[in-house]
């Protein structure tokens, strides 16, 4: 598989503070990746970057081979990358079908597309709430649609930024069922989350940042065979397998 995704020595400010310093990953074709570490460690502002949000200063971006250094928003996302954002973002006063219809289009070229009926398959609660409004849904519900929206992008990347921050147990589990789901079908995916017992169980490749720069890379049987890096980097006390 060649590589899909590649940051290499990434420096990115906001204002006169730097942020990032010399971010480098490389992401497969059909890999799932995360990015990890405390709050505040330049996780979100990667992935801005990536997306166009926050300029690169210095080191390079490329997505299928080309640069997307310069590149607006709207161009990277239009070359098959989607953003499940923190926070949702759902259109408040569209339906939840006119949610999703809004951002169809297959940018992966895939013979098998994501559409509604896909969707509505994945998150049955999504096709009892189509009519509804985005504001009238639970914060579980809003999850649900924004990686439906996402995934009716067809993205080649799809990039997922604490989507089970904030969810009940079940609805949390259920997101997980549908990241599992996605891997098996080859989806590409770079997730931000804190539930470190699942990343490890559905990513094959963790990037641990510490106040802007890659303090570890390595595999999910590595990582855990490391608890120290827990502690040290995740404020995390576990045990290993």
């Amino acid at each position: 598989m060649g590589a899909l995704l590649e940051l290499e020595g990434l420096e990115a400010f906001y204002g006169p503070s730097q942020v990032l310093f010399g971010v480098s990953l490389r992401l497969e074709e059909g890999q799932v990746a995360t990015l990890l570490g405390r709050n505040g460690m330049g996780k979100t502002t990667t992935v801005r970057s990536i997306l166009g949000l926050v300029p690169a200063w210095r080191g390079s971006i490329r997505f299928a081979g080309q640069s997307l250094r310069g590149l607006a928003p709207e161009q990277i996302a239009r070359l098959g990358v989607a953003l499940v954002p923190e926070g949702r973002q759902v259109f408040p006063n569209l339906t939840v079908e006119e949610n999703l219809i809004a951002f169809a289009a297959n940018r992966s070229k895939s013979p098998a597309p994501w559409n509604l009926e896909r969707i509505y398959e994945l998150f049955p609660r999504l096709k009892e709430r189509r009519n509804n409004l985005g504001h009238q849904l639970s914060g579980g519900e809003q999850q649900m649609l924004a990686i439906g929206r996402a995934l009716m992008t067809n993205p080649r990347l799809l990039i997922l930024d604490e989507a089970t921050e904030g969810l009940a147990p079940l609805l949390r589990e259920e997101i997980w069922r549908v990241l599992e789901l996605l891997r098996q079908n080859g989806q590409t995916i770079l997730v931000i989350d804190k539930y470190l017992e699942r990343l490890l169980a559905l990513a094959d490749w963790h990037t641990i940042l510490e106040r802007g720069r890659v303090v570890w890379q390595g595999g999910s049987a590595a990582l855990r065979a490391q608890p120290e890096l827990w502690r040290r980097y995740l404020s995390v006390e576990v045990t290993p397998r």
